[in-house]
This record gives structure tokens, C-alpha cells and sequence, in this order.
């Protein structure tokens, strides 16, 4: 695997909109603020979720949706480009009143009560995802 070195650029952060779609509000910042690689992170709290489990001997993600209020206790992931724009990879991890937790890849669908993100731009030429033939997944380069 090729890794390569990046620098950090200002950070942004920021209340996220109250009623969006968790993964469209971030992509639209992404793109409002010209991030087209680095990270991203969120807590917060969401009115329902979509999320996903990759089926791997299938080759496609099966999508649960949540119809109740959750925590978010964690959203970590990363923003390249796909099809030419800015594309938010995240997973999520999501607490309900009794301290149960569930997770999986950030779908639309999700939709917020109330959040705090920090998109950390990284320097350099992109990644671009492209089709991965022995995963079936949209990966970023070998």
C-alpha cells in the first residue's frame, strides 16, 4: 500500500444545520469551502439514521433505517473526489437512551437534531476514487 505524506491546512468548524442530511450538509461544506481532501469528524445528534453494512460476498451495502432520536458518539471519515466533486466517506457511531451502540457507513437518510463538525483539509493532488475490482467498492488509488 502507498502512503503518502500531507500537510494540514485551517481547519473548519462549525454548527451544522438543524434538520439537514447529515452526509449532504457535510458534502456541502466540502465543496462551499473548496475541501477536496482531508477529514472529517462530527458529534451531535440525529432525528433518525440511515446506515450501511457492506456485504462483501454479495458486493453491495445493505442499508438499516432508524426511526428514533440517537447520539452521535462518533463520526470519523475522509473526503476525496468522486465523478469530479467532493465526496464524504464517513462511518458513524450512534448511541440510543439506553447506551446501546450502532454503526456503520453514514447514508442519506440521516437526518439532525443538532451537530458540531471539524473538516480538516489536507494538502496535495486528491484522491480519486475509482471502481476496485476485487472489493467491488469505489476505493481511492493503490
Amino acid at each position: 500500500m502507498a502512503m503518502q505524506a500531507v500537510e494540514t491546512g485551517k481547519a473548519f468548524t462549525g454548527r451544522l444545520a438543524h434538520g439537514a442530511d447529515l452526509l449532504a450538509e457535510l458534502t456541502r461544506l466540502c465543496t462551499e469551502h473548496g475541501i477536496r481532501f482531508g477529514r472529517v469528524e462530527a458529534i451531535g445528534a440525529v432525528q433518525r439514521a440511515r446506515i450501511g453494512f457492506y456485504d462483501q460476498a454479495a458486493r453491495e451495502y445493505v442499508f438499516q433505517a432508524i426511526e428514533r432520536p440517537l447520539e452521535i458518539v462518533s463520526l470519523l471519515g475522509n473526503i476525496s473526489i468522486k465523478d469530479g466533486a467532493p465526496m464524504v466517506h464517513a462511518h458513524i457511531a450512534l448511541a440510543d437512551r439506553e447506551g446501546r451502540v450502532l454503526g456503520g457507513h453514514l447514508a442519506e437518510g440521516t437526518i439532525l437534531f443538532a451537530g458540531e463538525a471539524v473538516l480538516q483539509p489536507f494538502s496535495g493532488p486528491p484522491p480519486v476514487r475509482a471502481f476496485d475490482e476485487p472489493t467491488g467498492l469505489s476505493l481511492w488509488p493503490a
